[in-house]
């Protein structure tokens, strides 16, 4: 056939081909317009994963990081100045009770101490004198009364002078072992210097921070397991022995002291220590920690309401307890909160709750 217009011959399968191109290009439209128009009037499901509040009765397991130290333990300071005449004990050495540590030179605290004895003696002897001639009024009252002050002036400069020769010689005054020397024989000590430290290794101890709100629910005389890392991985025995009473305004934590009871082989001051606390069992009420939320108005969760519809809970929390989270305030019982599929949640929104694993 010719085209009357150009002269040219149009195979007839071209205008074939060219009617089915515009027809799917037209079926094409119908569809992308059918399914758009459904899209806006049904929408796409919001889906989420839900889990109730529940309370059940629950111990609060921690563990914290401590440095072991004795309770007891002496720095020995002198209390008079002179050259160190012995000093027998080094550290690690095992000192007792009453064991001399230091002795300083008293050559010149015992002729001070003579001349008062004999100032004492003295004065004695005259006020026993006069006493006699009191009774046979040859002296007068006032005489006798100032050879009595003048006795008991001497008396007290004769113990004065004993009580700093008794400082000339330092006595340990525990059963321990020596952990400090810091002078030697020969050397001048001075007035109130630290010589040496005696700790009592039979009570050791540690000091840890706890949180204030696991404070209420642990006690003096509950156990407490230690693992000291220089002895390996055993667990060895221990109890809160003090409780602080106040808490640092900052951290919010207090302090609590634990002591090793019986001290185990191998374990001494200095060594770092880990504490497992686990308080008394309380109920309380859980939801995954997952649900909880945070932003700039406080601690809040999504509830799942009847109509299916989420709503923001502000909550307050307390204590993590692994992958749960306590709850003190803002939820009941059986609230459904929602864990998961919060991409896009807002308050009011109609949601579609769906078990783990269907999202």
């Amino acid at each position: 056939m010719k085209n009357r217009s150009s002269g040219r011959v149009c195979h007839p399968g071209y205008r074939f081909l060219a009617a089915m191109v515009v027809l799917t290009t037209l079926a094409g439209c119908g569809r992308d317009a059918g399914e758009d128009g459904a899209g806006r009037k049904g929408g796409r499901e919001h889906l989420v994963e839900t889990a109730p509040a529940l309370v059940d009765n629950l111990s609060v397991v921690r563990t914290r990081t401590g440095t072991l130290r004795a309770r007891r333990e002496v720095r020995v300071f002198t209390q008079e100045e002179g050259r160190i005449t012995q000093f027998p004990f080094f550290e690690g050495d095992t000192v007792k009770e009453g064991d001399v540590l230091v002795r300083l030179d008293d050559t010149l605290i015992r002729a001070q101490l003579s001349r008062a004895s004999s100032t004492r003696r003295q004065a004695e002897q005259d006020a026993e004198r006069l006493k006699k001639l009191l009774e046979r009024k040859v002296v007068s009252e006032d005489e006798y009364a100032r050879a009595l002050t003048a006795v008991d002036v001497a008396r007290a400069d004769e113990q004065v002078l004993r009580t700093r020769h008794g400082y000339m010689t330092i006595r340990s005054p525990l059963e321990g072992v020596v952990r400090e020397r810091l002078s030697d024989v020969g050397n001048i000590a001075e007035r109130h210097q630290h010589l040496l430290t005696v700790s009592d290794p039979s009570s050791l101890l540690t000091e840890l921070p706890v949180s204030g709100l696991v404070m209420p629910y642990i006690a003096i005389g509950d156990s407490a397991k230690v693992i000291i890392d220089a002895l390996g991985d055993r667990t060895h025995a221990g109890r809160i022995t003090r409780i602080y009473p106040s808490l640092d305004p900052v951290t919010r934590r207090g302090t609590i002291e634990v002591e090793l009871q019986p001290v185990p082989a191998g374990a001494a001051a200095g060594q770092l220590c880990r504490v497992e606390l686990s308080t008394h069992a309380a109920p309380r009420m859980v939801i995954p920690f997952s649900a909880l939320r945070r932003d700039a108005a406080g601690e809040y969760v999504y509830l799942l309401d009847d109509a299916g519809k989420a709503q923001r809970a502000d909550v307050r929390s307390g204590l993590r307890l692994a992958e749960k989270i306590e709850i003190m305030q803002g939820l009941e019982e059986g609230s459904q909160v929602i864990t998961k599929g919060f991409l896009g949640l807002v308050p009011g929104k109609q949601v579609k709750p769906v078990s783990r694993g269907t999202q």
